[in-house]
C-alpha cells in the first residue's frame, strides 16, 4: 500500500506513505449530513492511481438545517431550499470557506507546496462549497472538481481577476431528484456567460440519481491526473527530523507506517535516525 490513512478529530487524511514524495494536494468536501468517511474510499482509490498526491477530508460542523425542519447534522451552511431565491441564503458558507483555506495555507505554509498544485474537490454541498471558495481565492489553484453539485450564492459570486481559465470539472447525473439537473445548467450559464468562466466543462450521466457511480470516478480521475501530473520539482519540503520534537517524530513514524520498528525506542536521537533512515530508504 503506497498511502497511510489517518483520522483526527473528525478529519481524514490520505497520505503517501513517505512524505517526501508528495508534490500535490486534494481536499475533498463531503455533502449534506456526512462526515468525511463517506469519501474516504474513494481518496484511497486515488491516491492508489496517484501515490503523489495527499487527500484531506474535512468534516462539517454539526448545525441545524432549515431545508431538513431545523434538524441539526454535518452542513457546510444553512440550506432554506434548492430553488434559485432560496440558494442565495447560505449562513455560514463564509466560515466553512475559512476552514477550507486555512487548510489550504496550512499546507502551503508547512510544506511550500504552491497553490497550482492544489485541488478543491466534493459532492453536492460539499461541491458547491468548493466552486464557491476556489474561483474566489487570491491564489490560482491547479482546478475543481464539482459532483451533482451547483453554485451557492450567485448573486454576490464574483470570480477572482485571473482564475477566470481555472480547470472546472462539474459531473452531474441526470436523474439526480435532489440538485436537479437543471441546476447544473443554470450554474453553466451563469459561471461561463455572467461570470467569466472560460474553463468549465459540465458532464452528465445518464440515469444516475444523487450518487457518483464508476465512469463518473474515472473521468475525476483523468481529470485530476491530466492537472496533477507527478512533477519531482514540486515535492514538498519535509521538516529536518533533527529540528522535529518528539511529539512530531512519532507521528511522522506512525505516518510511515513503521511504529513496529520504533518499539524499544526512548531518546530523541533514536526517533531522529529512524525518520532519516525511512526517508533515505535505508529500512
Amino acid at each position: 500500500m503506497a498511502f497511510t490513512t489517518e483520522r483526527s478529530s473528525g478529519t481524514i487524511t490520505v497520505s503517501p506513505k513517505n512524505e517526501g514524495d508528495q508534490s500535490a494536494l486534494v481536499v475533498i468536501s463531503h455533502g449534506l449530513g456526512d462526515t468525511a468517511e463517506g469519501f474516504v474510499d474513494v481518496a484511497e482509490n486515488l491516491a492508489t492511481a496517484m501515490p503523489h498526491v495527499k487527500f484531506i477530508l474535512p468534516t462539517a460542523p454539526t448545525q441545524k438545517v432549515t431545508m431538513n425542519m431545523g434538524m441539526a447534522m454535518p452542513s457546510w451552511y444553512d440550506i432554506t431550499g434548492l430553488d434559485e431565491r432560496s440558494n442565495e441564503n447560505c449562513a455560514g458558507i463564509e466560515n466553512s470557506r475559512d476552514t477550507i483555506v486555512g487548510i489550504l495555507e496550512g499546507e502551503h505554509q508547512s510544506t511550500n507546496l504552491p497553490y497550482s498544485r492544489m485541488v478543491l474537490a466534493g459532492f453536492s454541498q460539499g461541491g458547491a462549497l468548493s466552486l464557491w471558495c476556489g474561483l474566489q481565492l487570491p491564489q490560482k489553484l491547479a482546478g475543481i472538481v464539482m459532483m451533482s453539485a451547483y453554485l451557492p450564492a450567485a448573486k454576490n459570486f464574483a470570480i477572482t481577476s485571473g482564475l477566470e481559465d481555472t480547470p472546472v470539472l462539474h459531473c452531474h447525473g441526470d436523474a439526480d431528484p435532489l440538485v436537479r439537473l437543471e441546476m447544473a445548467m443554470k450554474t453553466k450559464e451563469i459561471l461561463t456567460r455572467s461570470k467569466g468562466a472560460t474553463s468549465y466543462e459540465l458532464k452528465t450521466y445518464p440515469g444516475l440519481q444523487h450518487s457518483v457511480n464508476m465512469q463518473e470516478l474515472a473521468d475525476v480521475k483523468k481529470f485530476l491526473e491530466k492537472i496533477l501530473p507527478p512533477d519531482d520539482s514540486c515535492k514538498i519540503q519535509l521538516k529536518d527530523p533533527a529540528e522535529m520534537s518528539v511529539k512530531e517524530l512519532k507521528a511522522a513514524i506512525r505516518k510511515a507506517g513503521i511504529s513496529g520498528k520504533a518499539r524499544g525506542l526512548m531518546e530523541k536521537h533514536e526517533f531522529v535516525k529512524l525518520v532519516q533512515d525511512h526517508r533515505n530508504g535505508k529500512l
